[in-house]
This record gives structure tokens, sequence and C-alpha cells, in this order.
């Protein structure tokens, strides 16, 4: 399970952040995952409860926000939502394969809600 790696990379920059703020505490952590990031949202949920375990972030709220694919075709250029993952063929002219991926792969904190 990778994302336990994941929860405790995001632990170190969240703490490293916290440090900027001295006493503050963290309520909330908003982060964004691509459907082909390849993390699963539950996973990365239970992961970060687990490691927040003793630390000052124990009890935030981590919310986990899935960004659908959006790609641009390498044929026509329309950009779309494909149905699947896998099968990706443009609306409009067909082209199956060849697709610029213009939204879907990122995994980024997007906020942090703090108690200051």
């Amino acid at each position: 399970m990778h994302e336990m790696s994941i929860a405790q990379s995001i632990v170190q920059i969240v703490q490293d952040e916290m440090d900027k703020r001295p006493g503050a505490k963290l309520k909330k952590i908003s982060i964004l995952n691509g459907m082909l990031a390849g993390v699963i949202t539950d996973a990365l949920t239970f992961a970060w409860e687990a490691v927040t375990i003793g630390t000052p972030m124990e009890g935030s709220v981590m919310e986990v926000k899935e960004v659908p694919i959006k790609v641009r075709c390498g044929g026509c250029g329309k950009e779309f939502i494909p149905e699947d993952k896998l099968y990706m063929a443009c609306p409009d002219c067909g082209l199956e394969i060849g697709h610029e991926v213009l939204q879907g792969k990122e995994l980024q904190i997007e906020n942090l809600e703090i108690d200051e």
C-alpha cells in the first residue's frame, strides 16, 4: 500500500508549513487526487489517520477531491472527459489513441484549514 508512504510525505509537507505558525492546529487538509494518479482515496484517508496518531495533526480531517480525466484528442484537438480511463475514443473523430492528458494525473495539496 503505497498510500502509507504518500501520507507520510504529506505529513512532512504539512509539518514544515505548520512550523511557520507556532501554536497553530490543523483542522482539515484538502487533496486533489487525479483518476490516473494511481492513489486509492479510501486507502489514503485511512493512511492519513494512521500516520497522524500522536502528532499535532491527529484528529484533522483529510478531504480528497477526485479529479476526472480530461484529454485533448491527438487528431482533431477536441477536449473531452472520457467515460472510461482505458478506452478513450474521441466523441468527434473516433480516434482512440494519441490523446494529450490535460488533467487527471495530479496528486497535490489544495488547501490547509488551520486554527491559529
